[in-house]
C-alpha cells in the first residue's frame, strides 16, 4: 500500500510561498549594494507616511500593544493547539514560528531596512573626521560656552510649540543633511504604554517600526523632552543609526529660537562629550573642562543621572542591554550600543565641512 501524500490547503500554500518570497526580498535588500538606499529613498517615505497616517489618530501606542500581544500569543499558541485543539506540539510550534517570520518581514519592510542604507557621510558627501586631541579640545571649549549660555531653569516647552519648531527645522535641514522631511506638520509623540518597564532598562524613547509611530517614556522630565522628541522623530524619518539620530536631534534643537529647546539639545550630548574628554584628555585637562561648566548645569546633570538610576533595575537592564547589543550588531550597526557616542565625530566632521 502506498502512503497517501499529505496535501497542503491551497490558501496555506499561497501564504507560505508569499512569506518565502518576502523573506528573500528582505535579505536581498540588505545584502545587495545599493538596494538598501533604494528602499530608504524611494519605498520607505511612502510606507512610513501611510502607516503613520493609519496609526496617528489612535491615542495610544499601537506598536507597544502589538508587541505585548504578540509575545503573549507566541507563547500561548502552542498550548492552545495542544490542549484545546488536541493536536501535536509541533503543529502549535510551527504556527508560532510562522507568525514570527511574518513579524520579521513586517519589521524590515515597514522600517527596519533603513539599517541597510548608506551612512551619514555617504548620504551627505561630508568626509569623516579623524579628530585629534586638539580638535576635540576646540570643540569641547565652544560646546561648553554654548551650554553655559543656553542654561535656563525654565525647561518646560509647550508641545505644540515644540512640534512646530522641530518640524520647521527638520524641513530646513533635510535637503543638505541626508534625512527625509517630516511626513506631516504635527508629528505625534505617543507615551509608552509600559513607561515604568522602560525606565527600568533606561529607555527614554523608542521608534515603533510596525506602525511607524514614535513613543516617549512618560517618565522623561521636561528638560530632556525636546531632545528626546527630536531624536525619536529622526528615527521616524528613516534614520536607524543612534549616533546619527543624536546628531540630528542636536542640530534641530540648537537651531531653535526657544532657549529651553536649545538647552535640551546641548544637554543631550553632555554625557558623550564628557566620555570623550575622559578618554582623550589628561586628568588635569578633564577636571578643568568640568570646572568650566556652570554649577547649575552640573547639578542638573547629576540630578538627571540620579533620577534615572533610581528607576533602573540592574537585572532587567543588563539583560536588555545584552539583547539590544545583539540586535544592533545583527543589523550591522558598527560599535553596537557605542554607536550613540558617534555623535561627537559627526559633529566635528560637520563643523569642519562648514568652515
Amino acid at each position: 500500500m502506498f502512503q497517501k501524500k499529505r496535501r497542503y490547503p491551497t490558501g496555506r500554500l499561497v501564504r507560505l510561498s508569499l512569506l518565502v518570497l518576502l523573506l528573500v526580498a528582505v535579505i536581498l535588500l540588505q545584502v545587495v549594494p545599493g538596494w538598501g538606499d533604494v528602499y530608504a529613498q524611494r519605498i520607505y517615505p511612502i510606507v512610513g507616511e501611510l502607516l503613520s497616517d493609519l496609526s496617528g489618530p489612535v491615542p495610544f501606542a499601537v506598536g507597544d500593544l502589538f508587541i505585548a500581544l504578540s509575545l503573549v500569543g507566541v507563547v500561548a499558541w502552542p498550548f492552545y493547539v495542544r490542549f484545546y485543539k488536541k493536536r501535536k506540539w509541533r503543529r502549535g510550534l510551527a504556527g508560532s514560528a510562522e507568525y514570527l517570520m511574518w513579524v520579521y518581514v513586517w519589521f524590515y519592510l515597514a522600517w527596519g531596512l533603513n539599517y541597510a542604507q548608506s551612512d551619514f557621510y555617504q548620504r551627505t558627501g561630508i568626509a569623516p573626521a579623524e579628530y585629534t586631541e586638539a580638535d576635540f579640545r576646540d570643540f569641547a571649549r565652544r560646546y561648553v560656552e554654548q551650554l553655559n549660555k543656553a542654561y535656563t531653569p525654565h525647561t518646560a516647552v509647550n508641545p505644540d510649540v515644540l512640534r512646530r519648531e522641530v518640524v520647521v527645522t527638520y524641513r530646513h535641514l533635510a535637503p543638505d543633511l541626508g534625512i527625509h522631511p517630516p511626513f506631516d506638520d504635527r508629528p505625534q509623540a505617543k507615551t509608552m504604554l509600559f513607561s515604568p518597564l522602560a525606565s527600568m532598562v533606561g529607555v527614554k524613547g523608542s521608534m515603533g517600526p510596525f506602525f511607524c509611530e514614535f513613543t516617549i517614556n512618560g517618565d522623561v522630565p521636561p528638560a530632556e523632552y525636546p531632545a528626546t522628541y527630536a531624536h525619536e522623530l529622526a528615527h521616524l524619518l528613516g534614520i536607524a543609526n543612534e549616533g546619527e539620530a543624536n546628531f540630528y536631534a542636536y542640530q534641530v534643537c540648537t537651531r531653535s529660537g526657544i532657549q529651553a529647546i536649545r538647552f535640551s539639545g546641548l544637554m543631550s550630548i553632555l554625557p558623550h562629550v564628557l566620555n570623550n574628554a575622559y578618554r582623550l584628555l589628561s586628568a588635569e585637562a578633564y577636571d578643568a573642562l568640568c570646572r568650566d561648566i556652570r554649577p547649575e548645569v552640573l547639578r542638573l546633570a547629576r540630578e538627571s543621572q540620579d533620577y534615572w538610576q533610581g528607576k533602573y533595575n540592574r537585572l532587567i537592564g543588563d539583560a536588555q542591554s545584552k539583547l539590544y547589543e545583539l540586535y544592533l550588531r545583527g543589523n550591522r550597526v558598527e560599535g553596537g550600543r557605542k554607536s550613540y557616542s558617534q555623535v561627537i565625530g559627526l559633529l566635528i566632521a560637520y563643523e569642519k565641512s562648514t568652515k
